[in-house]
């Protein structure tokens, strides 16, 4: 018997989708190391939105960066040789992009420079990292996913400081930390472990690495696990599914509330930003077939970067 009733269930709306301009047919590394065999068009992810409103999505298997407008019209941004993942948005307007291949790296839209900030740690290279976010005070919380789980449980979360620099590990011991956010009353992050099924609450301060690691909330199992996830102003936790083909939503406490069922045939549901003129429209990336979706939050999305 279930200690909560099942969330209600409701269904994201189309919003956009990857123009077949910008259709690869599978010529990638990536794409031979992750879909063998398959004429894979696109894998996109990160979506982060700029103070202007604009919608930045990545395209990992290509190292590409698109741009969306307001009327979901698509433009390429950059395109270089990388996989990236993630992006953040810097208070500076600088995009911040985890790329599974070179490491944190950052782009000017303005100017097209690509900048290295992060390319290995001591003289270690990452295993891959994944998602990103800055809290307030400016510093960048990065995951280093690689290809861990269960059978390795080897998984890194960071934090850093650009100003500093200095970079510390929070955590070395996760199987395939994805994404992360800073949790309501920012004292603790909220991880995503993929193929442990399960959101983790890792404590942080300036004390060293964190203690009293715990499980925030399990996930329903399947084929995949928690991927990207967003928190909106009431301290509520959206979670994608990637193996389940939804967004699930609880509660600050970790109670299930609702599930949001992807509105294509597409199954991938992987990452979440918040936007919109009010900033409580969710944006989620359908990665199996480039689309966007929406759904009307809870609450107003948790800005994630300081608008000083």
């Amino acid at each position: 018997m279930s200690l909560f009733p099942p969330p209600a269930g409701r269904t994201c709306e189309l919003f956009t989708t990857l123009p077949e301009a910008f259709f690869r047919h599978g010529e990638s590394e990536w794409v031979r190391a992750n879909k063998p065999g398959q004429p894979l068009a696109s894998f996109i992810e990160g979506p982060v939105f700029d103070r202007q409103g604009k919608l930045y999505v990545t395209d990992i298997p290509y190292g590409r960066i698109f741009s969306i407008d307001t009327a979901g019209r698509w433009a390429l941004a950059h395109e270089y040789d990388g996989w990236p993942n993630g992006l953040a948005i810097h208070r500076d307007g600088r995009i911040f992009i985890a790329d599974y291949k070179q490491g944190i790296l950052s782009f000017d839209p303005a100017s097209g420079a690509l900048t290295p900030v992060l390319t290995h740690v001591r003289s270690e290279s990452f295993k891959g990292v994944n998602d990103l976010f800055f809290d307030p005070e400016g510093y960048l919380y990065f995951t280093d996913q690689g290809q861990t789980g269960m059978q390795d449980p080897t998984g890194r979360v960071y934090r850093y400081h650009p100003a500093a620099p200095h970079l510390e590990c929070l955590l070395s011991n996760g199987p395939s930390p994805n994404g992360l956010v800073l949790d309501h009353d920012g004292k603790a992050l909220l991880v995503a472990m993929t193929r442990g099924n399960a959101v983790w609450r890792l404590p942080v301060s300036f004390d060293g690495p964190s203690s009293k690691v715990g499980i925030f909330t399990a996930m329903a199992g399947g084929v995949s696990g928690a991927d990207g996830m967003a928190l909106d102003q009431e301290g509520n936790l959206y979670v994608c599914d990637a193996g389940h083909g939804c967004v699930w939503v609880f509660s600050r406490r970790g109670v299930p509330l609702f599930r949001f069922d992807s509105c294509t045939p597409g199954t991938t549901l992987t990452n979440i930003a918040f936007g919109g003129t009010d900033n409580q429209t969710a944006y989620v990336t359908d990665s199996s077939t480039g689309s966007i979706q929406t759904f009307q939050a809870l609450a107003p999305g948790k800005r994630l970067y300081s608008h000083s």
